[in-house]
């Protein structure tokens, strides 16, 4: 008979093998997934914004506070990227089947 791997009954050895649990990742992580959610939310924004003006619901000085509001918004974000070390790529997060999460801007220009 052979005798078990320790590591397969004990939950915690096999859960620090798979999680990296220093204080330092666990920042960059969550500044992650807090900045692809507000990518994502900017890019939504952004394009509804666009919609808006090509309907014409929107007067010549909203169109300015909107976009500039936009363009800010993307700045900080760069900015806390920049920070962070992360890339654009960092931020798309794949969702395998379905693709990435986020559609990338820089091809619709």
């Amino acid at each position: 008979m052979t005798e078990p791997n320790d590591d397969t009954h004990v939950p915690s050895r096999r859960l620090q093998n798979r999680v990296e649990a220093d204080s330092e990742s666990i920042k960059r992580d969550l500044v992650r997934l807090v900045l692809t959610i507000v990518e994502l939310v900017r890019q939504l924004m952004e394009r509804q914004a666009l919609r808006r003006v090509d309907e014409g619901d929107l007067s010549e000085e909203q169109v300015e506070e909107i976009g500039l509001a936009l363009m800010q918004l993307a700045e900080a974000v760069s900015e806390l990227q920049d920070h962070f070390d992360l890339t654009p790529e960092d931020l798309n997060l794949d969702l395998g089947p379905l693709g990435s999460l986020l559609p990338d801007d820089r091809k619709q220009t």
